[in-house]
Order: structure tokens, then sequence, then C-alpha cells
């Protein structure tokens, strides 16, 4: 049992508020994924050849405490390109002008024990492991600004609680999915993908889902089709919320397992598990509120 939220907001004034109006929402999903908690949050894209890159330090010993200005101070040696970073606790947010192929590869050899949570011009991820109010308050989840963000609430049913299993998952750039639910041919996934050069950086069975749309989207697909070829070759219960750098997405499996229900209002498009997660929200009482069907997709763009 875990617990996703959802949120995209279609008035420009509420994406001041984003992480204000997601706090009670993922708060609320505690019960339902009390061992870790994430989110990706998705703001107006970088300019240029600028990437961000959301890096996890946990994973290290004194990885609180890792010195990410000295980082920053590499990269910018190494790349010629100017480089900011902003740290919160042992996750660092590094901005500059590298694309993620060589970035990825400056990053394992200079720091090899350093997780890269996301990449892109739009996303910037955190997830740890510790309840949803512990998580949300290690990275200052409230003051978080965008257009629409993805969050998830673990309860460990395979595969370890260990940040790195921790939601929302991401491949290629501007991507990301949380799962609820369990499937029951992530390896068959695997075996297909893998000789493909796609690595798997985990056990966990929502990453196969995540790397398999995303390389269909990569292979050519638009978002809808690639959820239409998901379709097809995941099998297992799951409701999946996905976010890239324009869009928030929803589907259910065939048989609709995995709760989910949909607020929607002409200010914004909240997600949850659960409606209680929902009933903070502005206006609420006259969104127009709905649960998904299985099999559909429902996509909205900023």
């Amino acid at each position: 049992m875990c617990g996703i939220v959802g949120l995209l907001v279609k008035t420009p004034a509420l994406r001041e508020r984003l992480g204000e109006l997601m706090m009670p929402m993922l708060i609320g999903m505690t019960e339902r994924g009390p061992d870790s908690a994430g989110l990706a949050v998705f703001t107006d894209p970088l300019a240029g050849t600028l990437r961000q890159y959301s890096i996890y330090s946990g994973l290290i010993e004194g990885g609180d405490r890792f010195d990410w200005s000295a980082l920053a101070s590499q990269l910018q040696g190494h790349s010629d390109s100017r480089v900011t970073v902003e740290a919160k606790g042992n996750h660092g947010v590094i901005k500059a002008s590298i694309a993620p192929a060589p970035f990825k590869e400056w990053l394992a050899a200079t720091c090899p024990g350093l997780f890269l949570l996301s990449a892109g011009r739009s996303i910037e991820l955190y997830k740890d492991i510790g309840t949803p109010a512990e998580v949300a308050e290690r990275y200052r989840f409230s003051a978080l600004k965008g257009t629409h963000l993805v969050g998830h609430t673990r309860m460990a049913t395979e595969s370890a609680v260990t940040p790195d299993r921790a939601h929302p998952f991401t491949a290629g750039e501007d991507f990301c999915l949380v799962h609820n639910g369990s499937l029951s041919n992530p390896n068959a996934i695997r075996r297909k993908l893998q000789p493909l050069g796609i690595h798997f950086e985990t056990d966990n069975d929502t990453e196969a889902a995540c790397r398999f749309i995303e390389w269909r989207m990569r292979e050519g697909d638009d978002l809808e089709r690639a959820l239409q070829a998901a379709f097809k070759e995941l099998d297992g219960f799951y409701t999946l919320l996905m976010g890239t750098a324009d869009k928030l997405a929803l589907v259910r499996d065939p048989f609709a397992c995995k709760p989910a229900v949909v607020a929607e209002t002409d200010d914004y498009v909240a997600i949850a598990s659960e409606f209680r997660s929902l009933a903070h929200l502005p206006d609420v009482k006259n969104a127009h509120v709905f649960e998904p069907a299985p099999e559909e997709m429902y996509v909205w763009t900023i």
C-alpha cells in the first residue's frame, strides 16, 4: 500500500503556493506510506543549454555534511560552465550548461557515492526515508514553487526501504513516475530493455515501469502512445502518476484495483489515493470530483 498525490495549478498566481497546497496532501497519505516519501516539482524550463541535476549524498558516510560548494567548483573547472548549487540537507541541486550523459559520467568519476535523482530543464526531485512529515520538513517542501508536482508516500511491499527505492523514479530528462500497486513482470521488462543498453539502478518494480515508458518516448512515442504501449506491457495492479515538463498523467490498470480520486476546478487539478488528502484545497466543494476509469488515460497540460 502506498499513497500518491499530484497537483497541477492552472492559475499562475497559485504557482507560488504549490508546495503549501501540496503539504497537507502528502501528510494525509502517511498511513498509506510511512516508510519513505518524495516528490518531483516542475518549474518553467531553464534557458538554452542550462540543465539542473538533483543529487543525493545520503548514501555516503557523512552525506548530510557533504560539501556541495566544492563539488560545484570542481564541475566549473571541468566544464568551463557557470555552475550554481543549492543545498538542502543531503540533497543538492546543481545548475550548469552540461548535457546529462557527460554530467553523469563526470559525477560517477568524481564522487561515485553520490546518487543522481533527476536531470532536465524543469524537474527538481527530493526523496528520502522517514515519515512524509519528516521528509517534507527536511527538504522544506512547503516553500516549493512551480507549475505541477508528483508526490508519493511508500509502504514497502517489495524491495528494501532505502532512499534510492523511494519514489518518484526518473529516467531520461524531465520525466518521473510514482506507483501504487505491484507489477508481476518487472524482470521480464528488465530482460527486454537491458539488451538495448538501458541500465537499472534498483530491483524495484516501479523503476521497470518508469524506464519502459521513458524508453518508448525516447523511441518517438508521445506520452499518450507510450502509455498505450504500457497497457500492453505492464502486468499487475497499478495506479501510475507521471510528470513531464508540461504534463501530468494518470492511469490505472484494467481492474482499477488501486484507489485514486481527482478533483478539478478552473484553478487546479489535484489527484490523491484518497479524497481526505484533497479536502483542504480551496473551493474543493465546487470541484468536479471523479474516480478515474480503468485503462483510461488522463493527461493534463500546463
